[in-house]
């Protein structure tokens, strides 16, 4: 069953400005929205130079997508808009991804391209055009609640869920914006578009990092931070050196492959020591963290954070898009949280996000989240190892 847009009045005096990239999702948004009588005004954002993307199969906001979002537009009769947003998204995403990784991190581009382009400045835009709702095709869905706020919570389609993606939504965001797929799975949502005529229906699905036309991520940060790929040392847990690297940013926590190390045993990245440009390497044991602290947390949860968090909060926390929820505690108060992992996890990366749930399955309510700041062990042994690295990394 769709989700209905919780919008007063009749749809055919409701104005609702919907979010085109030019994929499947959100042209099927879009033309949802109008079988329903919605008065809807499509707007495409072009982010990027979408020369060298203009062919590629899992590009969007660029190039043909334009084209397609354009087309869908003129096939379902609403007006469209194209607007140049590629200074504001190279300055609030792009660098902000080569600093992550020039930094040691492991950003989520996404994360930062929803929170301060989609819901900030398009969403100033949408209010602009005077439409009573911004509405998305990200596979998430939002719940009215008793005294009019509304919930963040999963996708019915657990595959397809984006809720990682949008824990920085603020609530006065939540409260203009509409996910009509958010009980809908990837199927039916293609299906609806056939039914619509739309031609994107079986269109590739848009890849993470869709800024990056080669797929190759290294090459844009080499060449917007070319400090990045400085030569370093890879090193072992007592910092004995072991091998060289050729820059940084070719290496994540948690990677096993491409070391280009000979070893009696499997190695994987535990740490990046971006001060030092060593790259830390050990047994996959030494991944597991249970301590995380965060920066830049959001909560959308129940009341005040500090009172929530402030002796402690059990929740369910995901620290990567494609892990499960697992048990944690939440604790902190004045801009300082901290997650404890009941069973710990591995390979938890710096700039990647923790976010936070009530229940661990099915339709879970957001909390909010944070990013991850660095992580530690309870094992003493890897806590000494791992706070000078961490104290570089801040510095």
């Amino acid at each position: 069953m769709l989700n209905s847009l919780d919008l007063e009045g009749r749809p055919q005096d409701t104005r609702v400005v919907v979010a085109m990239s030019g994929g499947v999702d959100s042209s099927t948004t879009a033309a949802l929205l109008k079988s329903e009588g919605y008065d809807v005004v499509g707007i495409t954002l072009q982010l990027y130079d979408h020369g060298a993307a203009i062919h590629r199969k899992g590009a969007c906001c660029a190039g043909q997508d334009i084209h397609d979002a354009r087309d869908v537009a003129e096939r379902i009769g609403i007006p469209h808009y194209v607007l140049d947003y590629e200074s504001r998204f190279r300055e609030s995403v792009i660098d902000n991804f080569a600093d992550s990784y020039a930094a040691g991190e492991t950003p989520v581009p996404c994360i930062e391209c929803n929170r301060s382009i989609k819901f900030r400045d398009l969403l100033k835009t949408a209010r602009e055009l005077g439409a009573a709702a911004l509405a998305t095709g990200h596979y998430v869905a939002s719940r009215a609640r008793a005294g009019g706020s509304r919930a963040l919570v999963c996708a019915a389609d657990s595959d397809r869920d984006q809720s990682y993606f949008l824990f920085a939504t603020t609530r006065e965001q939540l409260d203009y914006l509409r996910f009509p797929l958010g009980d809908m799975t990837k199927t039916q949502t293609r299906e609806l578009a056939r039914r619509f005529g739309l031609e994107v229906a079986d269109k590739h699905d848009s890849q993470d990092i869709c800024f990056v036309p080669t797929g190759r991520y290294t090459d844009i940060i080499s060449r917007l931070r070319p400090n990045a790929v400085e030569p370093g040392d890879i090193v072992d847990l007592d910092g004995r050196i072991i091998g060289a690297h050729q820059g940084i940013i070719h290496f994540t926590v948690g990677q096993r492959k491409g070391l280009g190390i000979a070893a009696s045993s499997p190695l994987y990245v535990v740490r990046l020591d971006a001060a030092g440009r060593r790259v830390v390497v050990g047994p996959r044991d030494a991944l597991r963290m249970d301590r995380i602290v965060l920066r830049d947390v959001n909560w959308i949860g129940d009341g005040n954070l500090d009172s929530a968090a402030g002796n402690g909060l059990e929740i369910f926390v995901r620290v990567r898009s494609t892990r499960a929820p697992q048990p944690a505690w939440l604790r902190g108060t004045d801009g300082h949280y901290e997650v404890e992992l009941v069973a710990g996890e591995e390979g938890v990366s710096p700039g990647q996000a923790c976010v936070f749930y009530d229940v661990p399955s099915g339709q879970a309510r957001v909390l909010g989240g944070g990013f991850i700041q660095s992580a530690t062990a309870k094992d003493a042994t890897a806590k000494a190892r791992t706070l000078p690295l961490v104290e570089a990394m801040r510095g």
